[in-house]
């Protein structure tokens, strides 16, 4: 079958055979068949996240974007080869995923994704040994919420602006996995299958990533 150039396989993941699954499929049938308003409101669900995850690859916003272009370009081309082993957005997001790293290699800004599970602070703590007593209880718990859960805190646009920083800061490995679990909502495996990471590596850069956001939300909040 035709595969996207540069692009890898789909790697299994198991799908279920839900009415998620059935309208997957049936949206897939739809963009083959040329509907052209399919394809629109899958540009319109899908574009501002792509452009969020190219931007953990790339420092410039004009890379991003011409990336996120040609990511559905080759979406366009590809889909008679697309064989339905993971989710369709799960494939858009690898063609992504694998054009963006192509893109950083040219922009010299390339960390290879070999060095993934390596990227996430080393043998850095998740959180200070310094909050704990020698009896391995906390000593400095991680303050409570008492402004309003986080959902609520999110909404507050200082705080959105505080939490894109703070993920900006992260290490690329982290980034580029907290991006699509916590920004995106993706499962584990989704991103596994995306970013070519084992299940234990892709759980540790996503601890790690969400204690280091932890910190930073704990010192905004004056705790």
């Amino acid at each position: 079958m035709t595969r996207l150039t540069g692009a890898q396989p789909e790697r299994p993941l198991e799908v279920s055979g839900g009415a998620s699954h059935h309208a997957d499929l049936r949206l897939v049938e739809r963009l083959r068949d040329g509907d052209e308003a399919a394809f629109t409101g899958l540009v319109a669900k899908h574009h501002g996240r792509l452009l969020r995850l190219a931007r953990t690859f790339l420092s410039s916003p004009a890379s991003a974007e011409e990336v996120v272009q040609d990511t559905w370009m080759a979406v366009l081309r590809g889909l008679q080869g697309f064989e339905g082993r993971s989710s369709l957005v799960t494939w858009i997001y690898r063609i992504l995923a694998n054009r963006a790293r192509t893109r950083a290699v040219r922009d010299g800004r390339f960390v290879p994704f070999s060095d993934l599970e390596r990227d996430g602070g080393g043998d850095e703590p998740a959180v200070d040994p310094s909050r704990f007593t020698d009896g391995g209880s906390w000593a400095e718990p991680p303050g409570r919420w008492e402004r309003g859960d986080p959902e609520t805190l999110l909404l507050r646009s200082e705080m959105r602006h505080d939490i894109q920083e703070a993920i900006a800061g992260l290490p690329p490995a982290q980034r580029a996995v907290v991006t699509l679990r916590d920004v995106e909502g993706l499962s584990s495996d989704e991103v596994c299958n995306i970013l070519d990471l084992s299940e234990t590596n892709q759980r540790v850069l996503l601890h790690r990533a969400r204690s280091r956001l932890r910190r930073e939300l704990e010192r905004h909040l004056g705790r």
